[in-house]
């Protein structure tokens, strides 16, 4: 599986930590000869109007990809996307995000839903920052801005000197005590609290299990003062969390735990990919060579009540932001 967010015990943690409650989880399977060719992992969430079909997915989910066959087409597809509508009839919509938008699974869900006579739409959902390994970590240093060489040098005697250490955490004796420093970290943090507070530890937790677990925690006189989780796989290094305590920002933990992980995931995990993920935050650029967009698709089912107002408000919406956005433009050029 070359995606986390595909395997199973990615589902089963998110399932645990946020859907334990929602009667709507479902996996629906294609075989072919009893073998699984595809899979589509959705919840149907109730409305006035009848179901509405999302991914089985929330802001903890960086990218999803429904595991498919390399041979699954959009006829294919349409059996499971049959099975769907009949199982949870009437379905007014379908919603997958957030998706990458030159994948198999993206375009041959699009296909499917449309050839079954839905009317799907493509959105955006976020930025994605990236970088593609071709160097060690020497040359990937040197290729980034003069300002984060000097300051991962900077900052890193300043921390030292103040009896400051990092640590690496990839399961083992350690495991719970970095669990720990993290939930601590995060609790000191600028971060909202977490509405579900069983998804990441079982994150964690479940990671170390897979052999996917990077966690780097900064320590200041025995005391966690930033914590960052790195998960590991299949070639690919996904920044997944990261937290400091603000007290303590003249450090910049944050940035010496970055260097940690890159140089772990560059020249010991010999990864090909570092990931992001979710959003266009400044400071990213910084670490990454370049930017994609995730997006999603939402597609109405015009046979339904439900189906048709939301593709009316669909449409209505797509046909005025054009116009809003050159009023906005209109009003925004200064008086000559």
């Amino acid at each position: 599986m070359s995606n986390v967010e595909s395997s199973a015990p990615w589902f089963c943690n998110l399932v645990n930590g946020v859907f334990a409650s929602h009667d709507g989880v479902r996996f629906f399977v294609l075989l072919d000869d009893c073998r699984p060719i595809a899979a589509l992992p959705i919840v149907a969430n109730k409305t006035a109007w009848g179901n509405a079909v999302e991914a089985l997915a929330n802001y903890y989910t960086a990218l999803y990809a429904p595991p498919l066959a390399n041979h699954i087409n959009e006829q294919l597809m349409a059996h499971l996307i049959d099975a769907i509508k009949a199982a949870h009839a009437p379905v007014t919509s379908f919603r997958f995000a957030p998706m990458d938008p030159q994948s198999n699974g993206y375009r041959t869900l699009f296909a499917s839903l449309k050839a079954l006579g839905l009317v799907p739409f493509n959105f955006f959902s976020f930025g994605n920052w990236y970088h593609y390994v071709q160097e060690d970590w020497p040359a990937y240093l040197k290729s980034r801005e003069g300002t984060v060489r000097s300051t991962i040098k900077r900052m890193g005697k300043k921390f030292a000197a103040s009896n400051g250490t990092l640590e690496l955490i990839c399961g083992g004796a350690g495991l719970e005590r970095g669990l720990t420093a993290y939930q601590h970290v995060y609790a000191l943090s600028w971060k909202q609290a977490e509405p579900f507070t069983d998804f990441v530890p079982g994150l964690i937790r479940t990671c170390a299990g897979q052999g996917w677990l990077r966690l780097g925690v900064a320590w200041l006189n025995d005391q966690p003062i930033a914590a960052q989780i790195w998960i590991v796989s299949n070639g690919k290094a996904n920044i997944y969390k990261l937290a400091y305590d603000e007290n303590y920002k003249a450090y910049a933990p944050g940035t010496l735990l970055t260097a940690l992980l890159m140089a772990q995931a560059i020249d010991v995990d010999k990864v090909q990919e570092i990931d992001y993920l979710i959003g266009d935050d400044p400071y990213k650029a910084a670490w990454m060579s370049h930017r994609r967009e995730r997006r999603g698709i939402i597609a109405y089912n015009p046979k339904t009540i439900g189906g048709l107002l939301g593709l009316g408000k669909e449409a209505a919406s797509r046909l005025l932001k054009p116009m809003a956005d050159r009023i906005k433009k209109r009003w925004r050029k200064p008086a000559s």
